[in-house]
């Protein structure tokens, strides 16, 4: 047992998640009790498919469990057939407005389509849309923005509301349903977190499906993942959300990133070395936060869930140190304890110390 294996005994740390029904995009399965996946979107011109593949396969690299790219073009449309066999994860096409565009897009092989189906036109072109993505094996997803709700519906409300963004999602919804067509999930984001909150879980209560949550938008790199750690976090604690996405002004690799840091810090998900580590003060027997930024370099690689606490003296370190699968503690005279599995394990000097740990993690990954 995993030294930080601890929830047996913590049952106030159990989130139960909303039921809901499951879908596949691809081969990933989302909602019911599928693991809940972690998803961006390249930034690239989906037209270059060699840019577009090299951007999915440093999200890939990075844990993403589904990728979406933009469709606005048959250019675009064109490349997807060879981006999606080139791909080890779901490509879910992005439409706006054109319908032949997600028709195209499904029969490249996109494993899902996200639309808006009051944008698509007709009834005879969502039932096109709908067929093709029956024959083709597509799931979809309905994304309601804030910033681009129904004339109608900003006219009956005055303003972009919870409401609002839930109408719509259900109307939407209705329109699939009507054409027998169950394999959605559905999105109802906004850059202010309360109304995404506020609209997700009016939503969760009012249907079924699978949520992708997220609050769009969110700014750049530091501010973005706070505004979506408030949100997703929120919503996440209350059993919300089947799929996640961070949108952040950032490299798409780092919301897959932060995605995955959401779901560690709440024990929904697993992935790579969680690094428990102080802020360091006086106190500290080494240099806390360069050896801590030098450790989540070196063991980015590794994927298997395990934790390392790197604490700089002996106030909290051996406390940290035991619901840890390797620890470091800082000490006098240049050197510190080592601890495995919770437990003091030998002494280990400071000059070599990166290094030790670096081969410890690793050594300890390979048996899990």
């Amino acid at each position: 047992m995993s030294a930080t294996d601890h929830t047996h005994v913590r049952p106030w740390r159990h989130i139960e998640r909303r039921k809901s029904r499951q879908i596949r995009v691809g081969n990933v399965l989302v909602g019911g009790d599928a693991p809940i996946s972690v998803q961006s979107m390249t930034n690239t011109l989906t037209s270059d498919s060699e840019a577009t593949l090299a951007q999915i396969r440093a999200l890939e690299a990075a844990g993403a469990d589904i990728v979406r790219v933009s469709c606005p073009d048959v250019d675009s449309t064109r490349a997807l057939k060879t981006i999606v066999q080139q791909s080890n994860v779901p490509i879910v096409a992005d439409i706006h407005f054109h319908y032949k565009r997600a028709i195209e897009a499904a029969e490249a092989g996109a494993a899902c389509l996200r639309i808006n189906p009051g944008n698509i036109g007709s009834p005879d072109r969502v039932r096109e849309v709908v067929q093709a993505a029956k024959d083709h094996g597509c799931s979809m997803r309905i994304g309601v923005n804030a910033g681009s709700l129904e004339k109608d519906l900003m006219e009956k409300y005055g303003e972009p509301c919870p409401e609002a963004m839930v109408e719509s999602a259900l109307f939407h919804a209705n329109i699939l349903r009507d054409h027998d067509f169950h394999e959605f999930k559905i999105s109802v984001k906004a850059s202010d977190v309360f109304l995404t909150v506020a609209a997700y879980t009016a939503l969760a209560d009012a249907i079924d499906c699978p949520l992708h949550i997220g609050v769009t938008e969110a700014g750049p790199l530091r501010v973005g993942t706070i505004k979506s750690a408030i949100g997703l976090g929120n919503l996440l604690w209350a059993g919300i959300g089947d799929t996640i996405r961070v949108s952040l002004a950032a490299d798409p690799v780092e919301e897959i990133k932060v995605g995955y840091d959401l779901l560690k810090s709440l024990g929904l998900r697993h992935r790579g070395v969680n690094i428990i580590a102080c802020p360091s003060c006086a106190r500290q027997g080494f240099n806390v936060i360069e050896t801590v930024a030098t450790l989540e370099e070196r063991l980015a690689h590794i994927t298997k869930p395990m934790s390392l606490s790197i604490i700089g003296c002996v106030v909290n370190g051996p406390g940290e140190a035991l619901y840890t699968d390797v620890g470091f503690t800082g000490g006098g005279a240049g050197a510190g304890m080592i601890y495995m599995g919770g437990k003091p394990h030998h002494k280990q000097d400071n000059a070599g110390m990166i290094d030790h740990i670096v081969e410890l993690v690793e050594a300890h990954a390979e048996k899990l």
